[in-house]
């Protein structure tokens, strides 16, 4: 019976990739957690759609460049007949960068950056990652069912009446990590180009991602979407994506104009860019004018940042558990009781406009 428990508990991956060295070393890192368990490996696009249809895993991970059909094909291909989680492999390039913000666009979990390098200590660099992702992409799809209630009621509902907010906030600052990109994709172009803020966020991603993936929203968006650069100048209508591999933080230019600072240190952080770095920066200099958002994410990056906010009298949101990809980093805000509003993942757009008192120009 004990067995059988486990069992049942036990995640099933299908590995694709045209490596035999990759498929085997990302067999190793998967099947080193006693909870996954690779049932199968696939060299080509096509073997990819042939086992999912025949072993039926609970998560994919798909090779973005393989021979013949490559990942993007087969990714549509399986989103289309056999839907599952999947979780690109990436190469740290600009060209794997964008392929696989299109995979995210076209219904993709996650991914995982593969090094270019083939040697094995870089290799298992992704091992933490990538269980984590297999781990969040397997309990999304367990959930869903539920989650899908839950939105449908939500749905129904009439829209709630706004209540005042206390502040006006003259910045939002805004965090988020695994689910991210695509719920970003989503909710950014719902925002007019004559936004009366300029918005900051940190979003979790390897270096040389951020940039296109900044370019890839500025063509999506009414409001302008770029890499940060130091010393910005934060304009309203601008939405200004941390570089990764680089803190993000703000200062005063002059007493009415605030900036923007790059830097590598602190180094003891989880992530770089941190959430938590950017949102304390935040509160510092902008004290009550401050908006915090927090949004889909695994671990609890942002918790500290947003406690600092609120802690200053600024505006809090976070994301509610149904329209996250991850309930991680918004669950350790809701739990902190640090939040003063939950929304689901559409609202968060028109949440800003209300705290922002934004007005339509006729």
């Amino acid at each position: 019976m004990a067995l059988g428990e486990h069992n049942a508990r036990l995640t099933r991956v299908l590995v694709a990739d045209d490596s035999a060295f990759m498929r085997t070393a990302l067999t190793r890192m998967i099947e080193s957690d006693p909870d996954l368990r690779v049932s199968g490996t696939a060299q080509t696009g096509t073997e990819a759609i042939e086992k999912v249809n025949f072993l039926q895993p609970d998560v994919v991970t798909l090779d973005v460049e393989m021979p013949g059909m490559n990942g993007l094909d087969a990714l549509k291909q399986i989103m289309k007949t056999c839907p599952r989680p999947v979780i690109m492999v990436s190469s740290l390039t600009r060209e794997g960068a964008e392929t696989t913000l299109e995979a995210l666009a076209l219904g993709a979990f996650d991914y995982v950056p593969k090094q270019n390098s083939f040697v094995a200590l870089d290799i298992v660099k992704i091992r933490e990652d990538l269980i984590g992702k297999i781990k969040a992409a397997a309990d999304t799809a367990r959930r869903r069912p539920k989650l899908q209630a839950v939105r449908a009621t939500t749905a129904q509902q009439k829209p709630a009446v706004h209540r005042a907010f206390h502040i006006t906030p003259t910045i939002v600052a805004l965090g988020t990590s695994t689910g991210g990109p695509k719920a970003l994709q989503e909710i950014l172009p719902l925002l007019p180009s004559d936004l009366p803020v300029g918005v900051l966020i940190v979003q979790h991603m390897p270096v040389g991602f951020t940039g296109p993936f900044a370019h890839r929203l500025d063509d999506l968006c009414q409001v302008q979407v770029r890499e940060a650069e130091n010393n910005d100048l934060i304009k309203p209508g601008v939405v200004y994506i941390a570089p990764a591999g680089q803190h993000m933080t703000v200062f005063r230019h002059t007493p009415n104009q605030s900036a923007i600072r790059l830097a590598r240190t602190p180094e003891n952080t989880l992530h770089t860019p941190s959430v938590d770095v950017m949102m304390r920066s935040v509160a510092e200099v902008f004290r009550s004018q401050a908006m915090g958002v927090i949004m889909t994410g695994m671990g609890s990056d942002g918790l500290e940042g947003m406690r600092a906010i609120a802690r200053e009298g600024g505006v809090t949101l976070g994301q509610d558990e149904a329209s996250c990809a991850v309930y991680g980093m918004p669950r350790a805000c809701a739990e902190s009781g640090i939040l003063q509003r939950v929304v689901s993942l559409p609202n968060i757009p028109d949440q800003i406009l209300h705290a922002t008192q934004y007005k339509q120009k006729v």
